[in-house]
């Protein structure tokens, strides 16, 4: 019973490490004071929810950074996609006497392994000048979802929260740095 239950334990506290992950990518020669104005471009996403959801997350952060969102003749726009797949995953739980190779014999234990799909999410944010359409800035996040679309909401909010933390970026021709 101890070893199942450290076993779940430690499957517990080992999940919120690989729950989610974010990446941001720029162009370093890029001097970002030039841009001040953003417009959408497409945003492609599977749930048409999750369309003006990316949108309000990104205005919110960009215009903090005091960007202006503009119809027409703007300096940079925005794109958005999202991607959920379904990826396998497997489980195996011991119990009783047994236990897993390295443990100390081989008696009367059972082992139990599951397999289930668990779906991803994955989006990608990308910033490009509008002028030359070159890409300034590209993040990306992914993301176990759940089947409670409230929480999806909420962790879709701090992603991209994160995936905009450092933007501009520092130390870039913009900051002076």
């Amino acid at each position: 019973m101890k070893c199942l239950a450290l076993s779940l334990l430690t499957v517990t506290l080992a999940l919120p490490a690989f729950a989610y992950k974010v990446q941001t990518d720029y162009d370093h020669s890029v001097n970002f004071e030039q841009f001040h104005t953003y417009c959408w471009g497409r945003v492609k996403t599977s749930d048409p929810f999750y369309v003006d959801r990316i949108r309000e997350a990104v205005n919110r952060n960009l215009q903090a950074k005091g960007w202006q969102l503009v119809t027409s003749h703007c300096d940079a726009t925005v794109f958005a996609a999202d991607n959920v797949r379904n990826q396998k995953q497997v489980e195996t739980f011991y119990s009783g006497n047994g236990g897993g190779w390295g443990w100390r014999g081989f008696g009367g234990g059972t082992a139990t392994t599951t397999t289930y799909d668990e779906k991803i999410g994955h989006v990608v944010l990308d910033i490009f000048a509008t002028k030359n359409k070159h890409l300034l800035w590209r993040s990306m996040t992914e993301r176990d979802l759940s089947t409670n679309s409230d929480k999806n909401t909420k962790e879709l909010n701090s992603d991209i929260d994160k995936m905009l933390k450092n933007f501009p970026p520092k130390g870039s021709p913009t900051s002076g740095e």
